[in-house]
C-alpha cells in the first residue's frame, strides 16, 4: 500500500483499535516492530495528569505497559523528557550520549536499564506539536532488539519525511476517535444527560426531555462524574468531550 492509500485508509478508520492495528503493521513494514503512543490533555507544570486519563496505545506486552506506566517509570524516561521540551523527531542515540556524559539522574538510569532489559535499544521518538499548554502527544518507534542506532538512523535518513507525515496524520486522527478505559466508560444514559447539560439544558429540562424524574437525572450525572473521576458536572462535560464520549454517532 503506497503512502497516499495508507493515509486515506487511516483517515477512514472508525475506531482506535482499527487504526492502531493498521498503524503498527505499517510501522513494522519500515522496520519498527514495536510502537507506543501517548497523549494527555491534562498536563500541568509538574504533572502530566492522571495516568488513567492518558491515551496510551501500544503493541508492547501488557506486563511492560503495567510496569512502565503504573509504576511511574514513564515520567523519568529521557526520551519523554526530550519530547516534553521539543517538537519533531529524535534518535534514541541521544540517551547513549547522555549516559556517556554522566548527565542522567539515578531515576533516568533506571528507565534506561529497564528499556534494555526489555529489548528497547534503538529507535526514534516523535513529539507532536500542540496548540495547548495542557496537551502533549508523542510516539516511539522501536527497532528489533538486535538493532543498532545506526540501523535506526539509516531507516530515518531514507524514510524519515514519510514517517513524520504518516505519524502526524495518525496522531490527528486518534484525537477525533472515542477513547476511554473500561472503568471510565460512560453508559448511554450517562452520555445522554451530559450531552443535554452541554446543550445548556436545566435539570428540569433534561428530566422532561428524557421522561425521567430530576432525581434520576441527578443519579445519572453523579454516576457520570464517578466514572470520569471528576468532582463537578462541568468537569465531566469537559472530560467526556475531550475523550470524544459525547455526541457519538452510534454505528
Amino acid at each position: 500500500m503506497n503512502i497516499n492509500a495508507y493515509l486515506e485508509a487511516i483517515t477512514d478508520a472508525q475506531t482506535i483499535e482499527e487504526l492502531w492495528d493498521m498503524h503498527c503493521r505499517k510501522m513494522a513494514d519500515y522496520g519498527f516492530d514495536r510502537v507506543i503512543y501517548g497523549f494527555t490533555r491534562f498536563r500541568s507544570g509538574t504533572s502530566l495528569g492522571d495516568p488513567g486519563d492518558f491515551v496510551v496505545l501500544t503493541n508492547y506486552p501488557p506486563e511492560f505497559v503495567s510496569e512502565y506506566i503504573n509504576e511511574g517509570l514513564y515520567f523519568h524516561g529521557p526520551m519523554l523528557q526530550w519530547a516534553l521540551e521539543n517538537d519533531g523527531a529524535c534518535s534514541w542515540k541521544i540517551m547513549e550520549d547522555m549516559e556517556a556524559s554522566g548527565v542522567l539522574s539515578a531515576q533516568e538510569k533506571r528507565v534506561v536499564e529497564f528499556n534494555r532489559k526489555n529489548g528497547l535499544r534503538a529507535g526514534y521518538t516523535i513529539s507532536f506539536s500542540s496548540v495547548s499548554q495542557r496537551s502533549k502527544g508523542g510516539l516511539s518507534l522501536v527497532m528489533p532488539a538486535n538493532s543498532s542506532h545506526e540501523d535506526a538512523e539509516a531507516i530515518w535518513a531514507q524514510h524519515g519525511a514519510d514517517l513524520m507525515v504518516i505519524n502526524n496524520v495518525a496522531h490527528l486522527k486518534i484525537l477525533t476517535l472515542p477513547y476511554n478505559t473500561a472503568e471510565r466508560s460512560l453508559t448511554k444514559r450517562q452520555r445522554e444527560v451530559l450531552e443535554w447539560v452541554g446543550d445548556g439544558k436545566t435539570m428540569q429540562d433534561i428530566a422532561t426531555l428524557m421522561g425521567l424524574t430530576p432525581a434520576t437525572v441527578e443519579k445519572h450525572l453523579r454516576l457520570a462524574r464517578e466514572a470520569l473521576n471528576v468532582d463537578t458536572t462541568a468537569q465531566a462535560v469537559l472530560k467526556a468531550a475531550f475523550q470524544n464520549q459525547m455526541f457519538v454517532i452510534e454505528r
